[in-house]
């Protein structure tokens, strides 16, 4: 039995995801945004291979902003880049996926280990409203000279304080404050740096 979850609402689907709202991801304009996200992240990738510090002028067209003197390695994986924003001297390892279906903001300065992963999205826990293809996203922020381990996982809605230190293959399933060491899964805060 199907379910018009969106009576009364106009918006299309590509507006409820913009709006952080609940959403179908059947709108021809969320492909295609896509579609963009993986032929400019090719883009970035080729020009990589070729020159890996001229390929970081290609970064602009991948992210919604680009601090100055941050260096990003390929690959890089994003739903649609446009809602990453990177501060400045942030360094970023191979491997990065960024589901920036809401926004993603990374700071200054931080350090961004291999394979990490940034994943803005959700999907309902009840069981009906997941079958019939509902999701949403919530924002993840990460503060300044964070420093993010080889194999993190980010999960949506997650904030991490400025100076953090994540271990490497955390999982982050709430916010962390400023200032601490988090290890685990879930990650849990071990110590505070003084």
């Amino acid at each position: 039995m199907s379910v018009d979850h969106f009576t009364g609402d106009p918006r299309s689907n590509h507006e409820r995801m913009l709006a952080g709202d609940l959403y179908i991801a059947d709108d021809p304009a969320i492909a295609e945004d896509q579609r963009q996200a993986v032929r400019r992240a090719a883009a970035f990738r080729s020009a990589y291979d070729q020159d890996p510090v001229a390929a970081q002028s290609r970064l602009a067209e991948l992210f919604g902003a680009i601090g100055q003197d941050a260096f990003v390695r390929a690959p890089v994986h994003v739903d649609y880049g446009s809602r990453i924003t990177i501060g400045p001297r942030t360094f970023i390892n191979m491997g990065l996926t960024a589901l920036d279906v809401a926004p993603i903001t990374i700071g200054a300065d931080c350090q961004i280990g291999p394979h990490v992963q940034l994943l803005t999205p959700t999907h309902p826990i009840d069981p009906q409203p997941r079958r019939d293809k509902l999701e949403a996203a919530r924002p993840i922020t990460i503060g300044d000279n964070v420093w993010l381990g080889g194999g993190v996982i980010v999960c949506p809605g997650v904030t991490i304080g400025d100076n953090s230190v994540i271990g490497a293959g955390a999982v982050v399933t709430r916010d962390i404050p400023a200032g601490v060491v988090a290890v685990g899964n879930p990650a849990r805060t071990v110590r505070e740096i003084i």
